[in-house]
C-alpha cells in the first residue's frame, strides 16, 4: 500500500513510500530510506502530485510514539501557506534533531507530574471579575485579551484560568517573549502550584528536550513554559494556550523560518479549538484593532496588586541641567538617585545600547571602525576589550596602527551600558552595582545569581537594557533613570513609535511593584517630543487609538498585509540586478501594489548585500497563494538568496 511520508528538509511535498505491511495512520511517526541515509517522517495526509513513475520504497520501522494529533497536521499545512514555508521545514520545528523520542524512564516525569497544595493567593475584586469573565468565555475557541497595568497581578488571574484547565486533563503551553524570564518564572509557578512546569527554549539541553518532548506526546507532561519554538511542540491534549506580554517584538522570529509566534499561537488555538489568552499592560495595535472590531474579547485590571500605586513621571530637560565634564548624568539626575539611595531604595539606570560605546573614533586620521561583514558600526566592550558587531558576531581587538605607523588614539562616541556603569562605579564606590543586559545573562548559572542577587537586595544600583523591562519582579526597586530619552530618530521602522510606548510604559511598571512611592526620569534634549509625552500620560490606550486612525489613513498594517521579498547575493550587482527581475516577474503575474526594490537600511549583512521588495495588498486576499505559484517560476542564480517575510514587522 503507498503512503504519504513528510521528511524534515526544505521539500514542499511528501514523499511516496511503500507500507511494507505495517499498520499506520496518519500521524505516525516512522524511519524511512532517503537518499544513502535513514530518516524519521510522519506520515501525511496527503500525496505528491507525480506524473512521472518512479521506484517506490519501503517503510523501514514504525516508531513506538503516539501518533501526531490531526489537529496540528492541519495547523502546520496552514503555517506553510500563510508563512510561505516549505512543508518540510515546518515538521522539522516539531521535532528533536530531526527525530523523535521513543523510550524516557518513568522516574524523568517525577518533577513535572501534579502535587495538590492550598493556594496562599487570594484574587482581589477586579482579577475575580477577570477571572469570570475569561471562564464565560468557554473552553471551545476564542481569543481573549487580559489588559492590566504593570504590577495589577495578570499572572495570578490565569494562573487560576490555568489550574482549572490541567485540573480536567488537559495540557497547557504558556509562551514567554524572553528565555531570561523563565527563572523567575519557574519559582513563581511552583509557589502557586507545587510541581515544576517544564521548560523549553533554545538553551534547555538535549537531554530535557527528549524528555520534554516524550512528556508532552504522553501526557505525563501538563504544563509547558516556552519561547517562540514551543509553539509546535506536537501536545497530545492541549487545552489552553497563554501568551505573555503579546505586544512583544521578540515573538517574531526573522531568521531561518520566518513567523510570528503570537499570530501563529492564535491561528494554532483555532485549530485546537481551545481559548488563546493574550496577556499585555499595552496591546499591539494589530491586537487594539482586533479588540475594536469585536474578533477578541477583552478584560481589564486598572489597579495595581494591593493597590500599590503607578510611579511618577519626571522630565529632566538636559538644555538647562548642568552636566559635569565626562559625565553621562545631569547633577539633578544625580541628585534625585542620592534621594532614592538614602531610602534605601534600588536604582536602575536605562540605556538600551550594550557594550561601552557605540561606536569608535580615531581622532587623528578620522577613521570610524565598521564592521567588514555588515555596513554597519563596531561597537566597542570595554570589559572584554574587543569591538563586537552586534549583527553578525565579528570581533576584533582595539590595537589598529594609524597612517603614522603609530598606534590610533580613540574617541569613544556615546555611551553603552558598560560606561554608564563606569561612570557610577566611580560616583558610589561603596554601592553594588550590577549591568543586566544579554551579555551578562548569556548563561543560565549567571543569570540565575544575578537575579537572585537582586531580588535579596544584594545589588544598590542596576545598569540595563530593554531586557529588564519584560516581567521582571524586583520589590525595592523604586527608582528608574531612563538615560537618554531623545527618539527622534523614528527612521525606517513604522511601529517604532508603538514599540517605545510599550517599552518604556513596561519599564515603568518594574517600579514601586510592593506600594512605596517609585518615579521614572527622563533624561532629554527634547522634552516636547510627542513619543515622550505620551509615554509619561497615564492611558497609553489613547495613543493606540490615534495610531489606528493614522495607519487607516496611510494604509499600513493591520489595514494590508504587507509582504517582504529580499534577494541577498555577495556581489553586490548581482543582487540589485536579480531583485528587478524578481520584480518584472511578480508584476506581470499578481495586481497589488509592489513597492521597490530599494537597498535594504543595513545593506550589507554577513557579507551578503540585501535588496528589498514590498507587496502590499487587501487584509482579506490571500495573496501567499499568488506569490507562491509566481516565485515558483523564477530561477535563482547561484550565489543568490531569496526570503520571504509574512507580515514584517522591522525593514532592517
Amino acid at each position: 500500500m503507498k503512503v504519504p511520508i513528510l521528511i524534515p528538509n526544505i521539500f514542499d511535498h511528501p514523499f511516496t513510500y511503500d507500507s511494507n505491511s505495517l499498520n499506520l495512520d496518519k500521524g505516525n511517526y516512522v524511519i524511512v530510506p532517503f537518499g544513502s541515509s535513514k530518516i524519521t517522517g510522519i506520515v501525511w495526509d496527503k500525496f505528491e502530485k507525480a506524473e512521472k513513475k518512479f521506484l517506490i520504497k519501503k517503510i523501514e520501522k514504525k516508531l513506538d510514539v503516539p501518533k501526531m494529533q490531526e489537529s496540528m497536521i492541519d495547523f502546520l499545512n496552514w503555517f506553510s501557506i500563510y508563512n510561505i514555508v516549505p512543508i518540510g521545514m515546518c515538521i522539522r520545528l516539531t521535532l528533536l534533531s530531526k527525530g523523535a523520542v521513543e523510550n524516557i524512564s518513568e522516574n524523568s516525569f517525577n518533577q513535572y507530574q501534579k502535587l495538590n497544595r492550598n493556594l496562599k493567593y487570594k484574587l482581589n475584586s477586579e482579577q475575580e471579575k477577570c477571572l469570570s469573565e475569561i471562564k464565560k468565555k468557554g473552553n471551545k475557541f476564542n481569543v481573549h485579551v487580559l489588559d492590566g497595568v504593570t504590577g495589577s497581578g495578570k499572572t495570578l488571574v490565569y494562573f487560576n484560568r490555568l489550574r482549572e484547565i490541567i485540573n480536567r486533563g488537559y495540557q497547557a503551553l504558556i509562551m514567554l517573549p524572553e528565555i531570561g524570564l523563565t527563572t523567575q518564572f519557574k519559582k513563581r509557578f511552583i509557589d502557586f502550584f507545587g510541581f515544576e512546569p517544564a521548560i523549553w527554549h533554545s538553551a534547555t539541553s538535549k537531554k530535557n528536550k527528549k524528555i520534554i518532548w516524550r512528556g508532552i506526546v504522553e501526557k505525563k507532561i501538563r504544563v509547558v513554559v516556552g519561547a517562540r519554538s514551543s509553539l509546535f511542540l506536537p501536545f497530545a491534549k492541549l487545552g489552553i494556550i497563554i501568551v505573555d506580554e503579546e505586544h512583544d517584538a521578540s515573538y517574531k522570529q526573522d531568521e531561518g523560518i520566518i513567523y510570528n509566534a503570537r499570530d501563529m499561537a492564535v491561528s494554532r488555538g483555532s485549530f485546537e479549538k481551545i481559548q488563546v489568552l493574550l496577556i499585555t499592560s499595552i496591546p499591539s495595535v494589530e491586537t487594539f484593532n482586533n479588540i475594536i472590531n469585536k474578533k477578541y474579547s477583552i478584560s481589564k485590571l486598572k489597579k495595581r496588586y494591593q493597590d500599590a500605586s503607578m510611579p511618577n513621571f519626571e522630565i529632566i530637560n538636559l538644555n538647562n541641567k548642568k552636566i559635569s565634564n565626562k559625565s553621562w548624568l545631569a547633577n539633578e539626575t544625580i541628585e534625585k538617585v542620592n534621594y532614592h539611595l538614602q531610602r534605601g531604595d534600588q536604582v536602575l539606570f536605562f540605556l538600551n545600547r550594550r557594550g561601552f560605546a557605540p561606536f569608535v573614533i580615531c581622532k587623528k586620521c578620522y577613521k570610524k571602525f565598521l564592521c567588514p561583514n555588515c555596513s554597519v558600526n563596531l561597537n566597542y566592550h570595554k570589559s572584554k576589550n574587543f569591538l563586537l558587531c552586534h549583527y553578525c558576531g565579528y570581533k576584533t581587538k582595539l590595537n589598529k596602527i594609524c597612517k603614522d605607523n603609530k598606534p590610533c588614539e580613540f574617541i569613544m562616541c556615546g555611551p553603552g551600558v558598560e560606561r554608564i556603569a563606569e561612570e557610577l562605579e566611580q560616583r558610589y564606590p561603596n554601592k553594588k552595582i550590577r549591568i543586566f543586559s544579554s551579555d551578562t545573562l548569556n548563561k543560565k548559572k549567571s543569570s540565575e545569581d544575578l537575579i537572585e542577587k537582586i531580588e535579596n537586595k544584594k545589588v544598590d544600583i542596576l545598569v540595563g537594557t530593554q531586557l529588564i523591562s519584560k516581567g521582571f519582579h524586583f520589590s525595592k526597586l523604586n527608582c528608574i533613570v531612563v538615560v537618554d530619552a531623545d527618539f527622534s530618530s523614528h527612521g525606517y521602522d513604522l511601529r517604532s513609535a508603538e514599540k517605545n510606548i510599550q517599552l518604556y510604559h513596561q519599564l515603568s511598571g518594574r517600579a514601586g511593584r510592593e506600594g512605596l512611592s517609585s518615579t521614572i526620569y527622563f533624561q532629554t534634549y527634547t522634552p516636547n517630543d510627542e513619543i515622550l509625552l505620551n509615554i509619561s500620560k497615564k492611558d497609553p490606550h489613547k495613543f493606540l487609538l490615534n495610531e489606528i486612525e493614522l495607519r487607516k489613513r496611510n494604509k499600513l498594517p493591520p489595514f494590508c498585509r504587507f509582504i517582504s521579498v529580499i534577494i541577498s547575493g555577495k556581489k553586490e550587482r548581482q543582487a540589485i540586478n536579480e531583485a528587478i527581475k524578481v520584480k518584472n516577474q511578480i508584476t506581470k503575474d499578481i495586481k497589488e501594489e509592489i513597492l521597490g526594490p530599494v537597498n535594504a537600511p543595513i545593506f550589507k549583512l554577513n557579507q551578503k548585500y540585501r535588496c528589498r521588495l514590498l507587496l502590499r495588498s487587501e487584509k482579506n486576499i490571500f495573496i501567499q497563494k499568488k506569490l507562491v505559484k509566481t516565485l515558483k517560476k523564477i530561477k535563482i542564480p547561484p550565489g543568490i538568496k531569496l526570503t520571504v517575510d509574512v507580515d514584517p514587522i522591522t525593514f532592517n
